[in-house]
């Protein structure tokens, strides 16, 4: 069963829960169900009602009017309207209501607008990661399952490989075409995963700032064994090796791969980013080759102002 406090409610839907309180009483909008032992919860149908009715109420739409929908005419009426441009904060909802019902179409529609009108870089930014955030009350509370992330991360994964292609296929010699963030000088990025990784969005996000900014990419994916670094360690020569450690060190040392990775490879540096890597900076010395990266911003730094990054 999926159940919602209506504290789940409010950081879903944006709506107060004294707000939600009114509605039930007055137009009898949802009706929040009782455990056994008298708790109040909501049922995925009452979500998907009150985020359908959170974006049209942004809309001009009137609660007197929303509150007679059923929760589809609200989902179809959300999903399938004319967006204008805008805000980015104001597409939240819209995708959780197209993760929930599995809708591939308005999904993909709602992430293009994004792209399009705003950009790739601060749609991923202010939109698809904040979304990420927002979501991860449903996986805590099992109200959505690996498909729904298998799901969504397909389809951002497609859009992102298709701007990264984009640089790829004019060329690097098209400044033009990256726009203001390309830089004149470059440097070599090794991108990879370590054995065992397998979450690969954020490092394809980094692979698209880095072309967006003139860098050479040789992107190796997930999953990549320790003695395999060594062989592209030679034949690519990288200034920079950029990895994410988010779960597969779990069960061994995190600083003890870190501290064998510099001095294996002390002539690159090393850009670690992801949950362990940022636990480990709590009980481990930083120090070159190695550099914690805790977001983007980081990243766009160490290519922007290197040296005043590493001083």
């Amino acid at each position: 069963m999926d159940a919602f406090s209506i504290k789940d409610i409010e950081a879903l839907t944006g709506v107060k829960a004294h707000t939600l309180r009114i509605w039930e009483q007055r137009y009898a909008l949802v009706q929040p169900k009782r455990t056994q032992t008298n708790i109040r919860y909501y049922d995925q149908d009452d979500l998907r009602k009150l985020l359908g009715v959170s974006v049209l109420l942004k809309h001009g739409r009137k609660i007197s009017a929303l509150s007679k929908l059923s929760s589809e005419e609200l989902h179809q009426a959300v999903l399938h309207q004319e967006l204008g441009v805008l805000p980015l904060d104001e597409r939240l909802e819209a995708l959780t209501l197209a993760m929930i019902g599995l809708d591939e179409s308005a999904f993909r529609r709602l992430l293009s607008l994004a792209f399009d009108q705003h950009g790739v870089e601060k749609a991923m930014m202010d939109l698809i990661f904040p979304f990420f955030r927002r979501i991860g009350i449903l996986w805590q509370s099992g109200s959505i399952n690996p498909a729904h992330e298998h799901f969504i991360t397909h389809i951002i994964r497609q859009k992102l490989i298709v701007a990264i292609d984009r640089f790829t296929s004019l060329g690097d010699a098209d400044r033009n075409f990256r726009g203001p963030q390309a830089l004149e000088r470059s440097s070599r990025f090794l991108m990879f995963l370590p054995e065992g990784e397998y979450h690969e969005l954020g490092l394809l996000f980094a692979y698209y700032l880095l072309k967006a900014r003139g860098q050479q990419v040789a992107y190796i994916g997930s999953n990549v064994p320790y003695p395999d670094l060594e062989v592209l360690n030679v034949q690519y020569r990288p200034d920079y090796m950029l990895f994410s450690m988010t779960s597969s060190q779990a069960n061994s040392s995190v600083e003890s791969y870190l501290r064998k990775l510099a001095d294996d490879f002390p002539h690159c540096k090393h850009l670690v980013t992801g949950p362990l890597a940022v636990q480990a900076a709590d009980t481990m010395e930083w120090t070159p080759p190695l550099f914690l990266l805790r977001d983007f911003l980081d990243l766009i730094e160490v290519v922007e102002h290197p040296h005043r990054w590493h001083s």
